[in-house]
């Protein structure tokens, strides 16, 4: 296959994957870049679009949860020949101190707080590496490391 001096967005769109590995690395950096400007600019456009969609629509969705007397959730009407589905999603957050003091004022009372509250626990892997090898041992075995998704960045000198 003659690979151009620039492949185009486009004709990567059409290209067998076996043709895109064998790409020169600089081609390789070069289509990447692209994509991410792209993807950026999508980005972009996307926010802007739903910022004037909300402008457009988010009273109407304010009003239809007030009729419906709830704070949150989906709500639906009508725009002409298009029915709107607007979501305001219910994001609770716990005061942790709180919960603990709770945990333990449920523990001294004789009840087993797991039965109201979920408790878990978690070390910061930035404490665990800073530890000395003794305790670091004795919480290998409670530890497990499982990985990601694999990113690559590629950036031309």
């Amino acid at each position: 296959m003659t690979i151009p001096n620039h492949i185009t967005l486009d004709a990567l769109r059409q290209m067998p994957i076996g043709d895109i590995v064998a790409l020169p690395a600089e081609q390789l950096a070069l289509l990447h870049e692209e994509v991410d400007a792209a993807l950026k600019a999508a980005k972009t456009l996307k926010d802007w679009l739903d910022g004037a969609i909300g402008l457009r629509y988010g009273e109407r969705a304010s009003q239809a949860r007030i009729a419906m007397a709830k704070d949150t959730g989906t709500v639906r009407f009508a725009d002409g020949s298009v029915t709107v589905v607007a979501d305001l999603p219910k994001k609770v957050e716990w005061d942790q101190a709180k919960l603990a003091a709770l945990v333990e004022t449920i523990r001294a009372e004789g009840e087993n707080p797991t039965d109201y509250v979920e408790i878990t626990f978690g070390v910061s892997e930035r404490a665990f590496g800073a530890w000395p090898e003794s305790i670091r041992r004795a919480f290998t075995p409670a530890r497990t490391l499982k990985t990601g998704k694999q990113t690559f960045r590629l950036l031309r000198d």
